[in-house]
């Protein structure tokens, strides 16, 4: 076999096929070069006695004007490029950052930057779907980047919610926190999850009605914020999980109740809740809401109509219908909020679960715990709106 040639390095190479006698680069060197801008610079391109541009053979060595950086780029086929801005020169000093920084405080509090960062980070996680769903639907990056922090200013700010009793919820471990209804809007149910949430740092899972599931964009909304199914299979597996449940037991009853009967608690169902927690062995913590019956005071019902829509009643109340979409807006009514003494429901016998008279006897003192603390609340409230 013949000794193979030897190219010197950096020559044209062997003619032939693909190859040249030529300085410059070819398209693929080019390519790995990387873009470069076509100049349209007359005072750059000096033309040849047959009218070809001197830019394939240029007359000047690029060496002598340039430094040993620019001639080998200019070599490899990288023009340096003369388009590009030169902000050495640019006087930044006009922009006041300190404002900037001010601006950011005033709007997200002393911690502007960190919720700033956080939400920026949010939307990175959202656009890259680098988020999980539990297998009830449950959210939780989207619960506390945007869900909460929506409806807080509303419980602070709007309502001037009062809590008291925040240590008998445990601070690990399973409860179940149940509470009165009210307010023909299930506002009250929101709130207490914001002051659950704020108070403990553990989120609290609420358990809703059907209808809520049924309808469009609220269904999917309170799943990712936590909801589910108020039955008692979804909620024995929540508390076996070890979560925070909070469960409603009048329902609709006690929502839609007229104003002439506010704060007199309806019929806590048939004790499911109560039979859920035997079965789990966790507390039940009752709840007791001042401030919900009188943000929207209900006076009437559109019974006709509400049968026509399949929901439990149409709400009149003294500004709606009458003021169309401002009537939809709550009341200031001053909040409080206390959670009672953990009722236990480990130490009952095998098989309570399923004796009815004891549900119904727990079930009895959890209802009757949380009307006297509401009439204790009520008297110490000095008035609805303060």
């Amino acid at each position: 076999m013949a000794d193979a040639d030897v190219i010197p390095i950096g020559s044209g190479g062997r003619p032939g096929r693909g190859s040249g006698r030529r300085t410059t680069p070819s398209a693929a060197a080019r390519a790995l070069a990387g873009p470069n801008k076509k100049k349209n610079n007359r005072a750059g391109t000096d033309q040849s006695a047959d009218g070809k541009a001197a830019g394939r053979g240029r007359a000047v060595d690029p060496r002598s004007a340039a430094g040993p950086d620019e001639a080998g780029a200019e070599a490899l086929g990288i023009v340096p490029d003369v388009d590009r801005p030169d902000l050495s020169g640019l006087d930044l000093s006009g922009l006041d950052f300190g404002r900037l920084e001010r601006m950011v405080r005033e709007l997200f509090g002393e911690d502007g930057e960190r919720r700033v960062a956080e939400w920026l980070a949010f939307l990175r996680r959202r656009l890259s779907g680098d988020y999980e769903l539990d297998e009830f639907g449950y959210d939780s990056d989207l619960t506390d980047q945007v869900l909460l922090p929506m409806l807080r200013p509303m419980v602070e700010k709007w309502f001037r919610v009062e809590v008291r009793g925040i240590e008998n919820i445990p601070t690990d471990g399973s409860a179940l926190i149940v509470a009165n209804h009210s307010g023909t809007m299930p506002i009250d149910g929101l709130v207490t999850q914001v002051v659950v949430n704020d108070h403990t740092g553990r989120p609290l899972r609420t358990l809703a009605a059907d209808l809520v599931f049924q309808t469009p964009f609220v269904g999917e909304l309170s799943r990712k914020g936590g909801a589910t199914l108020a039955n008692n299979d979804d909620a024995e597996r929540l508390l076996r999980q070890g979560n925070l449940v909070g469960v409603w037991p009048e329902g609709f009853k006690g929502l839609g109740k007229p104003f002439a009967e506010r704060y007199k608690l309806q019929r806590f169902g048939r004790g499911g809740f109560v039979s859920a927690a035997m079965r789990t062995g966790v507390p039940i913590v009752p709840c007791s809401i001042v401030g919900a019956e009188e943000i929207y005071p209900l006076v009437g019902n559109i019974a006709s109509l509400a049968r026509l829509l399949g929901v439990p009643y149409i709400p009149i109340t003294p500004f709606f219908p009458l003021l169309g979409p401002l009537g939809l807006i709550p009341l200031p009514s001053k909040w409080l909020i206390e959670f009672g003494e953990p009722i236990r429901t480990d130490d009952f016998p095998d098989g309570a679960p399923d004796d009815p008279m004891l549900v119904f006897n727990v079930t009895d003192q959890v209802r009757e715990t949380i009307q006297q603390t509401l009439y204790t609340l009520l008297m110490q409230r000095r008035s609805v709106f303060f």
